[in-house]
């Protein structure tokens, strides 16, 4: 059955709970983000979006839960966009703040530390952006972690989608790839797409790596030019872009880059200018192709914070208003465990990003479908829908 609005499902039962209103404790709630950082622009999306549906919430008068309303509160922790940090973050929002459930870290790198503390202290984490398997999976056992979920796709889905959009809408058959060998995002996406690429018939002419924090890159970008590839993957953050593609093309090299959801944050576009004009990448949502709730997100976000939410935002939203669901669902507000179990149970969430699907069999990896954007005149521009 088709889910009602974000609003009804939260604040349903509102006029029915105004005795003890006021007399309700908060429900706390955790955001582990890159607020700080090189990935900094990835952090305050994520708290923006985290803080906008909160004071929505609050604003009606708070989340019905088992009869009673209560105000939500939002501890935000800053991981600084480092792995330490988000496992120190994801500590203190547990033992210390007393937080019934986390959102975040965003960043693979430091959400699967993050998930290793969330899931021996048995407090939910949802993280809204980490697509990298090894956030939700156990990597001793092989098995889903209990209390960890994501709100995005993931990277094998996401490799799949990339190398068929590559070889049948690209017509490309020769492709190069270079990525950070240092980070978990990026590294996995670069390897999954090999993988997935070849199997589909193309040829890896040159797979090429540099180290986080490097910023001369003629080494690689000269052997990828000799390789005469199609295409080049790029599966790099918004930060590194730039870089690469500036000096790719003082080398002369003229192949279009194909990019993976770790260059949606618009600040790529400021930072690359006409030399990521033209480029493709993998994304979780776009603005064109809304529903009539995402679009009314994305005017509440923009009359905010003055600028359009990427996807970054979108999917903290989505993640904390099914994590919001779940506590709704379990009609307790001081067990982590029974919101564990309800968040488990939901089997589908329409969000402003699409609907999120669970597996009957368990684990907190969503089927979502995803879409593949174009740097064209300074904006993001849809292009399709896509599926492997």
């Amino acid at each position: 059955m088709k889910h009602l609005a974000l609003w009804s499902v939260l604040l349903v039962g509102l006029l029915l709970t105004g005795c003890g209103r006021s007399a309700a404790p908060a429900v706390k709630i955790g955001l582990n983000a890159e607020i700080t950082g090189e990935l900094s622009a990835v952090g305050t999306s994520s708290r923006n979006a985290a803080e906008l549906l909160v004071a929505e919430v609050n604003a009606a008068g708070g989340l019905v839960v088992a009869g009673k309303t209560y105000p939500i509160e939002l501890i935000v922790g800053d991981n600084g966009g480092r792995a330490d940090q988000a496992a120190s973050t994801a500590q203190r929002l547990a033992s210390q703040n007393n937080v019934l459930a986390m959102v975040g870290p965003n960043a693979s790198a430091c959400a699967i530390p993050a998930s290793a503390i969330a899931e021996s202290l048995g407090v939910t984490m949802i993280s809204p952006w980490s697509t990298n398997p090894k956030t939700t999976v156990d990597a001793v056992t092989g098995a889903p972690k209990a209390y960890v979920f994501r709100g995005c796709f993931t990277d094998l889905f996401q490799a799949r989608v990339l190398a068929k959009f590559t070889l049948d809408n690209l017509k490309a058959r020769r492709v190069a790839v270079l990525y950070d060998v240092a980070s978990e995002a990026p590294n996995g996406q670069a390897t999954l797409f090999r993988r997935t690429f070849e199997e589909a018939g193309g040829v890896v002419a040159a797979f090429e790596t540099y180290t986080t924090g490097d910023r001369d890159f003629a080494a690689q970008l000269t052997k990828i030019r000799a390789a005469q590839p199609d295409v080049i993957f790029l599966p790099a953050y918004y930060n590194d872009v730039p870089l690469i593609t500036r000096q790719a093309r003082r080398l002369g090299i003229s192949a279009p880059f194909v990019g993976s959801d770790t260059w949606s944050t618009p600040e790529i576009i400021k930072l690359g200018g006409e030399d990521v004009e033209g480029a493709y990448f993998c994304n979780h949502y776009s603005t064109a192709i809304a529903t009539p709730e995402a679009q009314k997100f994305v005017a509440d976000y923009t009359a905010k914070y003055g600028q359009a939410p990427d996807d970054v935002a979108a999917l903290t939203y989505d993640s904390l208003g099914l994590l919001l669901k779940a506590i709704q669902a379990s009609g307790r507000v001081d067990d982590r465990r029974a919101v564990r179990d309800a968040l488990a149970a939901i089997p589908a969430y329409d969000g402003v990003t699409g609907t999120m699907r669970f597996p009957v069999s368990g684990g907190g990896d969503p089927e979502k479908s995803a879409v593949i954007l174009q740097i064209r005149d300074g904006k993001f521009e849809w292009v399709a829908n896509a599926a492997p």
